[in-house]
């Protein structure tokens, strides 16, 4: 559904968008769903559930996925559904969208896979948390810290520069108090960034960049989570194309490796990848998936060409990754 934002789906678009390609030695799904319905966690429970079905022997045999929670009682005073878009916003977001020849084009943004391998996570985890004397960095920022720093150093931005690494803070067990049921479909994540300078990140290393990317998601309290989801209701407002900058220093993690995303057999067998869509992606990109093998992570990376090319140069970043 490349195109269609997020307001066209409550007036004439779908929501949901699936194809199914045969091919001679293998079956490719593909589905598209609007963000502003699901977050990755729905759209994996939905995806698990689906491939249960279709591998079940149809005997009236219970999933062992649980169904879906659609109920939204649990935002009774904290704002009023249904949140409602003025109609002026969706009129500017969608003029705003539409090709000028005045606009000056971003330059063309090129996709790669990257393969981490577990031993190599496990390093960079071991690193991070004893260069910064604590136990409580991840696999995940230890990785996510080690891309912040390669992608910056191959950017050459200016030492005084600043740049911003976002990273999306699930809410499901911070909004509220008891917390959202893990099975609750809808959206529920916020992004928050991490922001320092260019001479800053490379000086201090992606350890330091692991423990600032850890500090961030640690500081992210249920007060602050409730008031920047009643903040966002009471200014709504939906993105226009002149505040993406694609010059940006911007580095950006959507995804998570703990989805699971090889548990999903059709019936065919275990799938064999995953990829997303390259639609409306910007510079600095990351999509985080489970590798195919166990304890393994992939980043599909969005960047510039200059940027890819110099990465390819850097020993140090190259070094990291598994063939």
């Amino acid at each position: 559904m490349g195109g269609v934002f997020d307001c066209d789906g409550s007036l004439k678009k779908p929501l949901l968008a699936v194809q199914v390609t045969e091919l001679v030695d293998g079956i490719f799904i593909a589905c598209s769903a609007k963000h502003s319905v699901m977050d990755g966690t729905s759209f994996w429970h939905f995806f698990n559930t689906w491939s249960e079905i279709s591998r079940s022997s149809n005997t009236g045999e219970l999933l062992s996925q649980p169904p879906p929670v659609f109920d939204r009682h649990f935002f009774n005073g904290v704002f009023d559904l249904p949140i409602h878009i003025p109609l002026t916003q969706i009129n500017t977001s969608n003029q705003n969208y539409i090709p000028q020849s005045s606009v000056v084009q971003p330059p063309l943004i090129h996709k790669r896979v990257l393969h981490f391998s577990k031993e190599k996570i496990a390093q960079l985890k071991a690193k991070a948390n004893a260069d910064m004397s604590t136990n409580k960095i991840s696999s995940l920022q230890a990785l996510m810290g080690y891309l912040w720093v390669s992608i910056t150093r191959n950017r050459s931005h200016k030492a005084d520069e600043e740049v911003i690494f976002f990273i999306l803070i699930g809410l499901r067990q911070r909004v509220l108090q008891p917390p959202l049921p893990k099975q609750y479909f809808g959206n529920a994540i916020l992004d928050q960034p991490v922001k320092c300078t260019a001479g800053e990140l490379l000086d201090k290393g992606s350890s330091w960049a692991a423990w600032k990317i850890n500090s961030t998601i640690a500081s992210f309290s249920a007060a602050h989570a409730l008031k920047s989801s009643q903040d966002w209701v009471k200014s709504l407002m939906l993105p226009k194309v002149e505040e993406i900058q694609t010059s940006n220093p911007l580095v950006i993690v959507s995804s998570s490796p703990r989805f699971d995303v090889y548990g999903n057999d059709f019936g065919w067998g275990r799938p064999v990848g995953v990829r997303s869509s390259q639609c409306k992606r910007t510079d600095g990109f990351l999509v985080s998936y489970p590798g195919a093998e166990e304890g393994s992570i992939d980043f599909e990376v969005y960047l510039l060409s200059q940027t890819l090319q110099n990465m390819a140069k850097d020993a140090e970043f190259t070094n990291t990754l598994a063939i």
